[in-house]
């Protein structure tokens, strides 16, 4: 069981930071922290990325090829056909700079007292998360004058490349930070820290926890540079103990039974649930609320589910009410069906209004340590992992009899779901990853298409699409336009179907 702080005081802490403010606002002046304690920061920080990932990617789930729009309401042009313009998707840009923000904060008031190094440990650990996600999704961004505003106003743009490199580094810092900590009498964060403090009882073994997250979003990250001309995934690992032969024992890495969850204590009251389950489910009435009936299942992942008897079908989509089966819309079909015969989010991902936010999947940690084995740049059994990271994406959605349904569905000899039936082990691994990721990281479903160009997603066939592609990226938002024009214009004219992340295929 988690051990809850104050239900109040984390929301009021979350409102606060999800304003769709940018990192420039003065109503958050990194260099005048407001007044708080490392405790009340760091959960409302957490808090605050939970609802972000949660909520701030919906187009992504449609172009990843796990949702589309309902055909009870006009089609959608900017996620249908392609009309994106700098006012598209801005909370993903504001939402992750101001929360950002709040870590930075956290790092800079905790560094100055000793015994606050798990904090300080922390803060550093998600804002290489946080900045990730800003580089998977815009390439270069404000990073090394983002929170100098006393001196810099206007902060440059650095190059998505150098980013990631310093990001490594500070990641194998914060590790540094937390091994030399132990044993020194540092403040244990125990409940404020909402993603592993309730579950642990020793600040040895939550900090532990905290090292293997970091090391699942390094290698995350170094499998995404790992084809880039001056990288090296088997380097960027080194660092990092190896995975363990057996999936199933605790290794360095989040897997079977551990992964990154938040909960300060959600319930099913207005303004209090699950993010997840608040934007996609239904209202503490029991009623759906406007994200459950506004995205419907899309037929390329329904019908990729049941051409290979994948029983997480019935766990990621909903019976339609008219005929009592899962059926989704073809992405862009201007005959669109309506809601009744077509398939909302499924059980498995709406558990209950209580429900843990997941920061960082154990069946996306299995996946990527995978493909890391399969690769060499970790040793350890590869089929064994793989296997293991459809076990808990059965487990995680609820499947019934998880382990053995898991088991009878990668024996079948089918490719991409048996191990020694593909011929293309990364395209194995890259297509189950990409169902475990439905619906809570559609973003990290697209980005891996974008890298690898598994599965092949369709583009949609609304006749009225401005492209016969998908987009690469999203346009810097509006606000950029008008707070840091100068530097922007620096980056030179930015294409949403051409201009790549620095690492995509």
């Amino acid at each position: 069981m988690k051990k809850y702080i104050s239900i109040i005081a984390a929301f009021f802490m979350a409102g606060v930071t999800g304003c769709k403010k940018d990192y420039l606002s003065l109503e958050t002046n990194p260099n005048t922290p407001s007044v708080t304690t490392p405790a009340l920061s760091l959960s409302a920080a957490l808090n605050a990325s939970a609802a972000i990932v949660a909520g701030d990617y919906t187009e992504y789930g449609v172009w990843a090829g796990y949702w589309t729009t309902s055909g009870n309401y006009v089609p959608n042009q900017t996620i249908n056909q392609y009309q994106i313009t700098n006012t598209s998707f801005q909370g993903d840009w504001n939402d992750w700079f101001s929360n950002l923000t709040n870590y930075n904060n956290l790092q800079q008031i905790a560094a100055k007292d000793p015994t606050q190094g798990y904090y300080q440990a922390i803060a550093m650990i998600m804002k290489a998360y946080g900045f990730s996600h800003l580089v998977d999704n815009y390439n270069d961004v404000p990073y090394s004058q983002a929170f100098n505003l006393s001196k810099v106003t206007f902060p440059v743009y650095d190059k998505g490349p150098a980013i990631y490199t310093d990001l490594f580094k500070q990641l194998d810092a914060a590790i540094a930070l937390i091994k030399t900590g132990e044993g020194k009498n540092l403040i244990e964060p125990g409940a404020p820290d909402i993603v592993f403090g309730g579950d642990n009882s020793t600040a040895t073994a939550e900090m532990d926890d905290w090292i293997k997250f970091a090391n699942t979003l390094k290698l995350r990250m170094a499998l995404r540079v790992s084809n880039v001309s001056g990288f090296s995934a088997g380097t960027i690992m080194s660092t990092t103990v190896s995975a363990a032969d057996d999936p199933s024992t605790p290794a360095n890495f989040l897997g079977l039974g551990i992964e990154a969850d938040s909960n300060p204590g959600y319930i099913n009251a207005s303004g209090k649930q699950n993010p997840y389950y608040a934007d996609y489910g239904f209202d503490p009435t029991g009623n759906p609320v406007f994200g459950n009936v506004y995205w419907r299942a899309n037929a390329f992942s329904v019908n990729m589910l049941n051409s290979t008897n994948d029983p997480r079908a019935s766990a990621l989509y909903a019976p339609t009410t008219s005929g009592g089966i899962i059926r989704g819309n073809v992405f862009g079909d201007p005959g669109v069906k309506s809601n009744p015969f077509t398939s909302a989010q499924g059980p498995g991902l709406l558990k209950s209004p209580e429900q843990n936010a997941v920061l960082l999947s154990g069946a996306e940690s299995l996946f990527l340590q995978a493909e890391a084995a399969e690769k060499g740049y970790l040793t350890g059994n590869a089929q064994g992992l793989y296997e293991a990271g459809i076990t808990a994406s059965f487990e995680a959605l609820n499947v019934p009899n998880a382990d053995a349904a898991a088991t009878t569905y990668y024996s079948q000899l089918v490719p991409n779901v048996n191990w020694a039936t593909s011929t293309n082990k990364e395209q194995a691994i890259i297509t189950q990853k990409w169902i475990a990721l439905n619906g809570y990281f559609n973003f990290e479903g697209y980005n891996e298409y974008r890298r690898t160009g598994y599965p092949n997603l369709p583009s949609s066939i609304d006749p009225a699409a401005i492209s016969p592609t998908l987009p690469t990226r999203l346009p810097y938002p509006l606000e950029e336009l008008t707070t840091n024009q100068a530097n922007l214009a620096k980056e030179g004219t930015i294409s949403v179907f051409t201009s790549k992340i620095f690492w995509a295929k």
